[in-house]
């Protein structure tokens, strides 16, 4: 591609337009929740639609020849639920104002809370073709909320690398914090255990073991990836995600039929980890396996068992990772009590672009101030962390 090659860009209205090749060629394989399988099974199953507010429009960027080179993952929204990076005192404030803040542009993995990266460029180009790309897609948003009319971008759980690109294109940049378990080379969870302080060390072990054996009957952990998935495993998760998404949320975002589209599709990359009372399934946790990484994703119980929930989605993926080679544990959003279980805080990035520019200057004041509250809690919370000094 030689320099300054006019480069088009063009939207896709389905993840469908844009055929598996040439998406891998730009997203990678190292991350599930990239994948076209995955985002086309959340289009197949009806959790991206219309009806719900999601409507697919990812930016693709093509040369003269008409080839795919470049892909900004995206979705018009009408709502701002499902993103868990928060921005309905945003919405408030422009409508106060006199805008219309919906619809927005959002580049996101829908109701994913994974830093994954935004810019897709074909792996297949030189270094100052991909160059080109790169700045193409950066602009991009810019000119499709103007295209469509739209009052923002939003591109939510940015790698690091990506959000300071963002950022020296005139991008707000906002932070907060997850929590992530890092491998540093254990060879059993005891190893892990070792590195923590006494009264932390009893603490994890005692809870364990209540987990397990706190009830009338002994409960046992059972594992299921890739070929051994049944549909009747995923009936009982799907019981299980039910249960905790309208106690938390009210609603639950994810269709049945996606979780058989996973099965189809993607398979190699699920871990299901199931508690069993005999023969009997009552709780499950969801995880995603990417290259160096375990990705806990949805859970729920059918019964009450104290630190079950932690030995389910926490513990255990620790002993995934530590078994499979796996660099991190990543246990998704919120949760303080995870500092305690070996979790420590990463900040996260996600940029921002107002059309209205005296809007866009009042977020990037407020950013600025918020900035420094999630610089002073990463640090306090760091220094809570249960290893030793």
């Amino acid at each position: 591609m030689a320099k300054n090659t006019p480069l088009i860009l063009e939207l896709a209205r389905n993840t469908a337009e844009i055929s598996p090749s040439d998406w891998q060629a730009c997203a990678g394989d190292d991350n599930p929740f990239l994948s076209h399988a995955f985002l086309l099974a959340l289009e197949n199953s009806n959790c991206l639609s219309e009806e719900n507010g999601w409507l697919t429009c990812h930016g693709v960027v093509k040369n003269s020849d008409g080839d795919i080179v470049g892909i900004l993952p995206g979705f018009i929204k009408h709502h701002s639920m499902g993103e868990y990076v928060f921005d309905q005192n945003w919405a408030q404030a422009y409508e106060a104002a006199g805008g219309h803040y919906y619809p927005k542009y959002l580049s996101a993995i829908p109701f994913t809370p994974v830093g994954t990266k935004k810019l897709l460029i074909n792996k297949n180009l030189a270094e100052n073709d991909a160059e080109q790309v790169r700045d193409k897609l950066l602009e991009a948003p810019k000119d499709i909320i103007k295209k469509l009319g739209l009052s923002s971008f939003h591109a939510t759980f940015l790698k690091e690398n990506e959000a300071k690109l963002f950022e020296g294109n005139g991008y707000l940049i906002r932070n907060d914090a997850q929590y992530h378990w890092q491998n540093n080379g254990y060879k059993s969870f005891e190893e892990f255990l070792d590195t923590l302080t006494s009264r932390k060390r009893k603490t994890i072990k005692r809870e364990r073991y209540l987990a397990l054996n706190g009830g009338d009957e002994p409960l046992t952990i059972d594992i299921v990836t890739g070929a051994e998935i049944t549909e009747a495993h995923w009936d009982h998760f799907y019981n299980f995600y039910l249960s905790t998404s309208m106690n938390k949320w009210g609603r639950p975002y994810l269709t049945r039929e996606f979780f058989s589209e996973l099965g189809k599709t993607m398979a190699e990359k699920i871990v299901l980890i199931f508690a069993k009372r005999s023969e009997n399934i009552i709780a499950g946790a969801l995880n995603f396996l990417g290259d160096n990484t375990l990705y806990g994703r949805n859970w729920g119980a059918s019964e009450h068992h104290p630190f079950l929930h932690f030995e389910v989605c926490y513990y255990q993926a620790i002993e995934f990772a530590i078994k499979h080679g796996l660099k991190t544990v990543e246990a998704g959003a919120q949760g303080e009590h995870k500092i305690a279980r070996g979790y420590v805080p990463k900040k996260t990035y996600s940029a921002h672009y107002f059309q209205a520019q005296s809007f866009h200057d009042a977020v990037g004041k407020f950013l600025n101030d918020e900035k420094q509250t999630i610089e002073h809690y990463i640090k306090n919370a760091s220094e809570l962390t249960p290893f030793k000094k």
